[in-house]
């Protein structure tokens, strides 16, 4: 959903890193190191609190060189709809394809999952929506995208697959997916619709 139907964070990681003299991209390589245990992974398997990330996040951070609250990052995470992905989603649902959203999300402190209403209204457009806080696991976890085609039913090298990160997408892959890196919205369109042979 990041960085896909909603702009990427990084944009807003980048900034901060700017404002508090902290290196370009600082914050995704804290991210990036011990990715399947990190402070990060286990937030998105609801294994940590905001609070316990918080501290977490902050420890492995000044580990690296630069301490960040990882309430400062929380802070960073909500991007704005792309309205271009959105009418792509449509077209592709009127085309008759089904459709799940795979997203890597934390819970906020009172345990429920953020819901903005804009966000709310495309989420309720995907057949099946699994979320990492929901169900323990998260992307590249192999089982995160298996439980994905169960629950549409569907075979892997059925689907066509869009993430921003190219470690989501490497899985996907391997199962027989076809794979779409996603950036400017733009190219990512016309490749599903070549794809699909619809015009998006």
């Amino acid at each position: 959903f990041g960085g896909v139907i909603l702009s990427s964070p990084f944009e807003a990681f980048r900034r901060y890193e700017a404002e508090h003299d902290i290196p370009l991209d600082f914050i995704r390589g804290v991210n990036a190191t011990n990715p399947d245990v990190n402070a990060w992974a286990r937030l998105e398997r609801a294994e940590l609190d905001h609070e316990g990330f918080d501290a977490a996040f902050a420890a492995e951070s000044s580990a690296l060189g630069h301490e960040v609250p990882g309430a400062d990052v929380l802070a960073l995470l909500s991007g704005d709809v792309r309205p271009e992905m959105v009418a792509a989603l449509d077209r592709v649902i009127a085309g008759g394809y089904k459709t799940a959203c795979l997203t890597n999300n934390v819970v906020r402190p009172d345990g429920e999952v953020p819901d903005r209403p804009e966000v709310a209204a495309v989420m309720a457009k995907f057949d099946v929506v699994v979320e990492s806080s929901k169900v323990g696991i998260r992307k590249p976890e192999l089982g995160f995208y298996t439980q994905a085609c169960e629950l549409l039913g569907v075979e892997p090298a059925e689907c066509v697959f869009l993430d921003d990160l190219g470690i989501n997408l490497k899985p996907a892959k391997q199962m027989g997916m076809t794979t779409i890196k996603v950036g400017e919205p733009g190219p990512a369109i016309a490749e599903l619709g070549a794809i699909l042979e619809l015009d998006l």
